[in-house]
């Protein structure tokens, strides 16, 4: 019996390899996704832990995504808010104050998640990449910044068989910044209106 066991578990050796070796790498799925992916949209539920990994804040809602430079994410809980880049100006508009906040795209939001998806993908020029394993069913890219005065200084990117689910933000100050997402969607047209915003009447303006 004992003989049996050994021959099927080395007659199964031959497949285990084959499927760890098509387990797609996760610096080579983030280089896909700024290369191959041009637009994107999904579900998302973002948290904020403090040091200890504390829950201090959290939010979701729905985010679109137009390479270069254009993204919206819509807040519905715990309050609305949209922010939405037109490629030059990015807008953040809270309902609940009656107020619309406008800046230039470049430096407007820092380094946010909202800014790094929807960049250009020149990583290496930004960023050192690297793998660091798989954790459950996600495979990681960590993105170390090249900047010092940047607002997050280590970011990780997690895939799932090659799909974009998780990213990672943590600041100077120990927080992290956590963006689970869901039914993603990559390379479907958007509705060019995503990306344009008015200020609503009656609304305060600052900014422009």
């Amino acid at each position: 019996m004992r003989r049996v066991a050994t021959f099927l578990f080395l007659a199964f050796l031959p497949l285990l390899a084959h499927a760890a070796s098509t387990a797609p790498d996760p610096t080579a799925s983030l280089k896909r996704f700024f290369s191959e992916v041009h637009s994107y949209q999904a579900r998302f539920n973002q948290v904020v832990l403090d040091e200890s990994l504390n829950i201090i804040q959290e939010s979701s809602g729905t985010l679109w995504i137009e390479r270069p430079d254009k993204f919206r994410w819509d807040y519905d809980l715990p309050f609305k808010q949209q922010i939405v880049a037109d490629g030059t100006r990015i807008w953040v508009y809270d309902p609940e104050l009656k107020q619309v906040t406008v800046r230039p795209l470049t430096g407007g939001l820092g380094d946010t998640p909202a800014m790094l998806l929807a960049g250009k993908g020149k990583l290496d020029a930004s960023f050192t990449v690297k793998s660091i394993g798989e954790q459950g069913k996600l495979a990681w890219a960590q993105l170390i910044p090249k900047r010092k005065d940047g607002g997050f200084e280590d970011i990780r990117i997690g895939f799932e068989q090659g799909r974009l689910r998780m990213l990672e933000m943590v600041d100077g100050f120990g927080q992290t910044t956590r963006v689970t997402l869901q039914a993603p969607k990559e390379n479907r047209k958007i509705d060019a209106a995503k990306f344009s915003f008015t200020p609503p009447k009656g609304v305060d303006v600052v900014g422009e």
